[in-house]
């Protein structure tokens, strides 16, 4: 079977470019809440705040990559 190859238009970057950027955001929202607890007083829960919150966003967007590799 001859497999022809699709151009990808800006969404398709758009859409392609999303989950590594929630990913490195939640990378270094992760790195700069260690960074604040080591000055807070209070206790901060691992599902609280920001960094949950970009590895889920990084979730829903994998789909994209996953089509494009299957092409």
């Amino acid at each position: 079977m001859k497999r022809t190859l699709v151009p990808l238009g800006a969404a398709d970057w758009l859409a392609l470019a999303a989950a590594p950027v929630f990913a490195l955001m939640a990378l270094l929202t992760s790195v700069s809440g260690e960074l604040q607890i080591l000055c807070s007083s209070t206790p901060a829960s691992p599902l609280a705040g920001m960094t949950p919150m970009y590895l889920l966003m990084a979730a829903f967007h994998v789909p994209a990559w996953l089509k494009l590799f299957s092409r």
